[in-house]
């Protein structure tokens, strides 16, 4: 396994197909890639030809169980730090006790929430040295058109609504180059009764880049093409 590649692989050891197909469903919408086990033994196998991000597994399987399982991944230097998230029928204290002594880093008991499980693995991932290097990250800009907002790596930005319209139309289409007039024309769509001078342009992209900058240091997002106009690089 590469630390460096995305999206983080989930391992999901479980006998019940329907659930271990709806675990899979919920983590691969959550941006992972997961890969189903439904017999102990040959889970284990698996996992150690290749080792995942993370371990969903249930305490009662076929061939091996999850307390075994679970132990023989600790024992291993190689698996020893994988998370393990185990989730079982057994309700007893005991069963709990036992699945975090064996090295579990989170027990969840059945009938569970996959919102529920998916939270929590989000939360073992961040404190995990796989999750931190894997975790999908926010993309770096993101446009609600809707709402008319824009923000960067997950936070919005502090918009005018000329600074909307200009910014927009600039990341919508990376690489073009658009003139001052192009860009007052499509700052003023949305925008009834703006007033927006082909002059103020140039300042209006002068905030844009000082509030761009604060967001991401050091990243020239706006280029100026010397008697063309702007284009946008990110």
């Amino acid at each position: 396994m590469n630390l460096d590649s995305t999206p983080i692989e989930i391992a999901i050891v479980e006998d019940e197909p329907e659930l271990a197909a709806l675990v899979a469903d919920y983590a691969r919408a959550a941006g992972y890639a997961p890969a189903v086990h439904h017999d102990g033994a040959r889970a284990l196998a698996a996992l150690r030809a290749r080792l995942p991000d993370l371990v969903v597994l249930d305490l009662m399987l076929p061939g091996l169980d999850g307390l075994a399982l679970c132990r023989a991944l600790r024992a291993d230097p190689a698996s020893a730090d994988v998370p393990v998230v185990m989730v079982t029928a057994r309700v007893e204290e005991i069963d709990r006790l036992l699945g975090l002594e064996a090295g579990a880093d989170d027990y969840l008991c059945k009938p569970f929430s996959p919102r529920e499980l998916m939270a929590r693995i989000k939360a073992i991932l961040r404190r995990s040295a796989r999750g931190r290097k894997q975790e999908p990250a926010a993309p770096a800009l993101a446009i609600d058109a809707a709402a008319r907002r824009i923000a960067i790596h997950g936070r919005p930005l502090e918009l005018t609504p000329t600074e909307y319209g200009i910014l927009a139309a600039l990341a919508r289409r990376p690489g073009q180059v658009f003139s001052r007039a192009q860009l007052l024309d499509l700052a003023r769509e949305g925008s009834a009764g703006l007033d927006v001078t082909d002059r103020a342009i140039d300042s209006h992209v002068k905030n844009l880049r000082r509030k761009l900058d604060a967001a991401m240091p050091g990243v020239e997002a706006i280029h100026s093409i010397y008697g063309l106009g702007y284009r946008f690089d990110l």
